[in-house]
């Protein structure tokens, strides 16, 4: 496996460590990923008080996101604001939540219907103002602000490492879940100056990838 967010929570395994099953591989779940985002939101918006979370309360991987996130608020001095959409057709009144609460920026949470519909997503969070920073590239490539995550291209390197051990006799049972070890930031720039943002330059410093 490749990419998968929980597989201890989707129940593909007993542990990272000793998968127990005739499966193993790579997880996009890296510890603190949804705290690391909202403090580069943060970073990119210092006058931020209230950030939307949007979230699929049916997804598995919603409750450790949003721990990470509660907990990485009070420090950020941050208050959010969760708001759920179960499918597509509740994303109009999602965006509507947000701009009568008067949040100042947007986190989304990692889910596949989100992914699915990601270019609706990118055109709320542009018509309400929000900038908005996801865990998916995808996002990006669809008009999206600013993307942090685990760097695929390096998951898929070290998922075919595990294949070869596997091919040499290993048990995908004994071959312990990697966690993400490199992670990538990218900033459309395009979005920014739509929505009036000046990146800060440390931010841009730091980034793998800007998009002019």
């Amino acid at each position: 496996m490749v990419t998968t967010a929980d597989p201890v929570g989707g129940r593909l395994v007993e542990s990272l460590a000793r998968p127990g099953a005739n499966i193993t591989g790579v997880t996009a779940l890296g510890q603190g990923l949804s705290a690391k985002r909202l403090e580069l939101l943060k970073e990119l918006v210092p006058a931020v008080t209230r950030v939307a979370v949007l979230t699929n309360p049916a997804s598995p991987y919603s409750g450790p996101f949003m721990k990470e996130s509660a907990d990485a608020s009070r420090a950020l001095k941050v208050q959010l604001q969760l708001v759920e959409a179960h499918d597509p057709i509740e994303f109009e009144q999602a965006f509507g939540a947000m701009t009568r609460e008067r949040a100042g920026a947007l986190m989304v949470l990692t889910d596949v219907m989100f992914i699915t519909h990601r270019k609706r997503i990118v055109e709320f969070a542009a018509m309400s103002r929000l900038p908005a920073v996801y865990g998916e590239r995808e996002f990006i490539d669809a008009g999206g602000l600013m993307f942090y995550g685990a760097s695929l291209a390096d998951m898929y390197r070290r998922a075919a490492m595990h294949v070869d051990k596997i091919l040499k006799g290993g048990k995908p049972a004994d071959l312990p879940v990697e966690q993400p070890t490199k992670f990538e930031m990218i900033i459309n720039l395009k979005t920014a100056k739509a929505l009036g943002l000046t990146i800060p330059r440390a931010l841009l410093l730091r980034a793998d990838r800007t998009i002019e």
